[in-house]
């Protein structure tokens, strides 16, 4: 397998293949539908917050600077952040659960897993061209999509999946660096979005070394806690710390990761996210609901096909697994769209 290779033969034009593939990902439906997918905080409660599409762009440039910085494809690096999470579900992880669990207990031991959903959403689910489904990646970003930074091998991938992207291989570093820039992206605007809300504070967040060091040098230049600025002065700090030690590791082990305290002391305040952000009530409870919809909509449209938009009606009809139809719709809403369904088939009960 070359890299650059695609499942249909297609002459290239005169962009890079990886940019090429950019390009299609940014013009995709599903890559739309991101703006109003939940990130952590629903996209009805404002529009300040992050959604799945803003996060999706954080990511994007993150893994474009350490790749350049690494001398890796920046290009690559940029198609694998921008499809990253083309299959997430509306509500966040809460609601990709909650898809997983309902498709499990109606006895589809497969369930839903948005990786692999991100990789039939671009193979499969859009359609863009008339000979074939999909919009026809190269195999290097399918890959990314596949398996960010360790092997990554499922019961239900077929044995010509497993052949063409040599699953149990590690990834290429491109796919790495959009892993740890997803965990760049998603922690630092997670503490600006918990902190705007008002469900977590520095003072919590001071436990953890990493966020003490950067408070005493943002301190030195003048800008106390209390500042409205301390806000955006310590996302940047901690953004620009966590790229800059996976850039001086790589030129010294050519590996993309942290150093060993880095590491430790960062997942020390994911701890602390989880814990005080992540489980709070009022993120869990929106979570809750966002479950409910969820479960009431796949028992709704398995019940009802009819219920179900025309072309997945006809993919029914056609052939295809039922369960599998209804979970992909479900998993392209948006939330608004979702809670909107939901209301229609409920209100009043």
């Amino acid at each position: 397998m070359k890299y650059t290779d695609r499942f249909y033969p297609f002459k290239e034009d005169f962009r890079n293949p990886y940019a090429r593939d950019r390009d299609r990902i940014i013009h995709c439906s599903s890559f739309r539908r991101l703006e109003y997918k939940t990130q952590v905080f629903l996209n009805t409660q404002g529009d300040y917050f992050r959604t799945r599409l803003t996060h999706t762009i954080e990511v994007s440039q993150i893994a474009r600077v350490i790749a350049n910085h690494c001398g890796l494809e920046e290009n690559l690096a940029e198609a694998i952040a921008l499809s990253h999470d083309l299959g997430h579900s509306p509500f966040g992880h809460a609601g990709g659960d909650e898809l997983d669990f309902v498709l499990k207990k109606y006895g589809f031991k497969n369930g839903f897993e948005h990786n692999f959903q991100s990789f039939r959403v671009v193979t499969e689910l859009e359609k863009r061209y008339k000979d074939f489904s999909g919009l026809n990646l190269t195999f290097a970003t399918l890959e990314g999509i596949l398996k960010h930074s360790k092997p990554y091998e499922k019961p239900f991938f077929s044995s010509n999946l497993k052949q063409i992207f040599d699953i149990k291989k590690e990834p290429r570093l491109e796919a790495v660096i959009v892993d740890l820039s997803d965990e760049i992206a998603y922690c630092s605007h997670d503490i600006d979005d918990g902190i705007k809300q008002k469900l977590i504070n520095f003072e919590i967040l001071s436990k953890n070394k990493i966020v003490r060091d950067i408070t005493e040098n943002i301190q030195r230049h003048g800008i106390s806690p209390s500042d409205k600025i301390f806000r955006y002065r310590f996302i940047s700090s901690l953004i620009n710390l966590l790229i800059e030690n996976i850039i001086n590791n790589f030129k010294q082990t050519k590996q993309i990761r942290y150093d060993a305290n880095l590491a430790e002391n960062l997942a020390s305040l994911k701890k602390i996210l989880f814990k005080n952000l992540y489980r709070h009530e009022e993120v869990q409870r929106k979570m809750f609901f966002g479950r409910l919809c969820i479960r009431s909509l796949f028992s709704d449209f398995m019940d009802n096909p009819s219920l179900l938009p025309k072309d997945s009606q006809n993919k029914i009809d056609n052939g295809y697994k039922k369960h599998r139809v209804v979970s992909d719709y479900i998993a392209s809403m948006t939330d608004r769209y979702a809670i909107k369904c939901y209301k229609e088939l409920h209100i009043g009960e």
